[in-house]
């Protein structure tokens, strides 16, 4: 599926949901699950660029 690869590229749910013609409501409560490896990229680029927030230890 195209917005599926979209989605997994990093293409912005916004951008994704215009060309497909759709609302970006209906575009993440269809594709959600289909994203793939985005998390642990995403908190990488976070990291990188000091924007990571820490969690406060509970201890």
């Amino acid at each position: 599926m195209r917005l599926t690869k979209w989605l997994d590229d990093g293409i912005p749910p916004a951008q994704g949901a215009e060309w497909a013609g759709n609302s970006v409501a209906v575009l993440l409560a269809t594709y959600t699950r289909c994203v793939e490896g985005q998390p642990p990229d995403l908190k990488r680029r976070l990291e990188a660029a000091g924007d990571l927030l820490e969690r406060p230890s509970a201890g």
